[in-house]
């Protein structure tokens, strides 16, 4: 019992040490000083600014706490989880994310939460702030128009390519997804409906069984979250849904041109009903649901 204590004591130094090698690499958020950067978080010198609403780390979801045996992986498993909670409708433009708040709840240190944050920003879904730390990003008017644009040139295109191959099992894929969105449009499910009608799009990419289109649709698709459906109406949602219906006919049709011609003009109308009815980013989830 006492051989180990020793021990025991060398290898919480070691990983104390790595920890803060770790930590002087990666700078995802500038501080006020390296010297505050350095104290705990409840040590650290007040911020400058007014206090700023913080995000419910619970808003995120999650499964188990990872642990340090999986944090070669847990980066990514914390960038699928904040794109999800984007997504359905729980983390809207402009919230504060707490590093160590995520980091408890996934039960990982604050540089692997950094590391998260960091390729959320590549992603456009988080903007990093120099002495502020993360936040849920606010897309602009016009970069939401450049998303909704290129969506327009891929998605087109890739439903000629579908239609040139697509089977009556792919159909019957689309078919139950079609359903799904309905029922959730019906009684109201904000995150699951959100969830699904962007998802679609995805679904359509997954069965023409390009990987590296569904990466692209997914990534245009999560950052659409942000610019439309965190402000859509119950009817703009049916309408979605009811688009989607059209889209789908003219694809068990095999007509490519009225096929790419619906999602054009889909696409159109979102990004219309974006513009004709903009709301200020930052607004609490309790807001935002009444």
């Amino acid at each position: 019992m006492w051989a180990t204590r020793p021990l025991q004591k060398f290898h919480k130094t070691v990983y104390t040490l790595t920890t803060m090698s770790a930590t002087r690499k990666t700078l995802a958020f500038p501080h006020d000083s390296a010297a505050n950067e350095a104290l705990p978080e409840r040590e650290q010198a007040p911020a400058r600014r007014a206090p700023l609403k913080k995000a419910d780390a619970d808003a995120i979801p999650t499964g188990e706490p990872l642990g340090p045996e999986a944090e070669g992986s847990s980066t990514e498993h914390i960038v699928s989880a904040v794109t999800r909670a984007i997504v359905e409708h729980r983390l809207l433009p402009g919230a504060k994310l707490v590093e160590q708040k995520i980091a408890d709840r996934f039960g990982v240190s604050r540089t692997i939460v950094r590391q998260a944050f960091n390729r959320l920003s590549e992603l456009k879904l988080v903007k990093l702030e120099p002495a502020r730390g993360a936040f849920v990003a606010a897309p602009s008017i016009t970069e939401a128009r450049e998303v909704f644009a290129v969506r327009r040139m891929v998605e087109g295109q890739m439903l000629r390519e579908l239609i040139s191959r697509v089977t009556s099992a792919d159909i019957r894929q689309l078919k139950a997804h079609i359903k799904a969105e309905r029922d959730a449009v019906k009684r109201i499910d904000v995150p699951t409906r959100s969830k699904l009608l962007f998802d679609f799009h995805v679904v359509l990419a997954q069965v023409l069984g390009n990987q590296v289109l569904v990466g692209l649709i997914q990534e245009l698709v999560s950052r659409c979250s942000l610019i439309t459906l965190m402000y859509q109406s119950a009817d703009d949602a049916e309408t979605s849904h009811d688009e989607h219906v059209d889209i789908l006919k003219a694809i068990e049709a095999r007509d490519a041109d009225l096929a790419a011609a619906l999602v054009d003009a889909h696409l159109l109308t979102v990004e219309r009903q974006l513009t004709e009815r903009p709301r200020a980013p930052g607004v609490s989830l309790d807001t935002l649901l009444g």
